[in-house]
């Protein structure tokens, strides 16, 4: 639904030091999230976009791409340089890239 006007990026093309913004919900971050992701969910992403860097990249996940695409919409026609994480949290989960949770347990994609 939003393949022509957003921009998607591979898991394995996010730089390890790229700015990754993490739009899901507070129970699905601490089950488990990037290490240095930075927590917006969508539902406040108009009310807290000030604090997103609008001089670099931005990189957006969440479980699976739907309301990351939704976010990198709304970013880019608001003059952000963002990009869709391919397959969210589950891809990433699924690449073996590092991954921490906020419960004390094993993280996971909620």
């Amino acid at each position: 639904m939003f393949a022509e006007s957003v921009p998607v990026v591979e898991v394995g093309s996010v730089p390890p030091d790229g700015y990754l913004l993490d739009v899901r919900e507070d129970d699905e971050w601490a089950a488990g999230h990037a290490p240095d992701a930075v927590h917006v969910p969508l539902s406040r992403l108009a009310e807290l976009a000030g604090e997103v860097p609008q001089d670099r990249q931005v990189y957006v996940v969440c479980r699976v791409g739907g309301r990351s695409a939704q976010a990198v919409q709304a970013l880019n026609q608001a003059g952000w340089q963002a990009a869709n994480v391919a397959g969210g949290m589950q891809a990433w989960a699924l690449s073996g890239r590092a991954m921490v949770s906020e419960t004390g347990e094993a993280p996971r994609v909620a």
